[in-house]
């Protein structure tokens, strides 16, 4: 009865979490991507 309950909660955080990675990685990028150009104009 438990397995039942605690499989679907499971399947769902693990979801989420791989969601988040390809959405933490993009918002990396983008931070970089702004970095770069404020050194860019600061030359």
């Amino acid at each position: 009865m438990k397995t039942r309950i605690w499989l679907p909660i499971l399947l769902a955080v693990a979801a989420l979490a791989g969601g988040c990675k390809n959405t933490l990685h993009g918002a990396g990028e983008d931070i970089e991507r702004g970095g770069e150009k404020i050194q860019e104009s600061t030359r």
